[in-house]
């Protein structure tokens, strides 16, 4: 009866040791091997979503493309967040610095929306629909 004790013990430490190390891996934020580049393309469109609006007429086209693709991917709320937060990030960078139309505005959000499609390009070419 003496030795059960310490096996009993050793065993809810085991038991203790997995669910902490369970609980822990699951609170890490999931992340996808793309995730750089979706960010990076995320904030792209929400700068392109900026400057386009500020020189052209104002649509939420750059916007529902960033909706359209938090549905397709379906993130995670975490990484849904990362998402979003770098969408926001790219618009408020040009926010701060154009208050007007100006050809260098233009110049800007003609550069983005190409990187833009050179991202979505590699995106879909490197890892498709993972």
């Amino acid at each position: 009866m003496g030795s059960a004790r310490p096996a009993t013990r050793l065993t809810l430490s085991m038991a203790a040791a997995l669910w902490l190390a369970v609980a822990s891996a699951s609170a890490q934020p999931v992340t996808a091997p793309y995730d750089e580049h979706l960010n990076r393309l995320a904030e792209r469109l929400g700068a392109i979503h900026y400057l386009r609006n500020l020189c052209t007429e104002p649509t939420n086209e750059w916007r529902d493309q960033m909706s359209a693709l938090l549905s397709a991917e379906q993130p995670q709320p975490a990484r849904r967040a990362r998402l979003i937060a770098s969408f926001n990030k790219g618009y408020r960078s040009f926010d701060s610095v154009y208050i007007v139309c100006t050809d260098q505005a233009r110049s800007a959000a003609d550069r983005y929306v190409e990187e833009a499609r050179q991202l979505a390009s590699e995106l879909i070419n490197t890892f498709g629909t993972q």
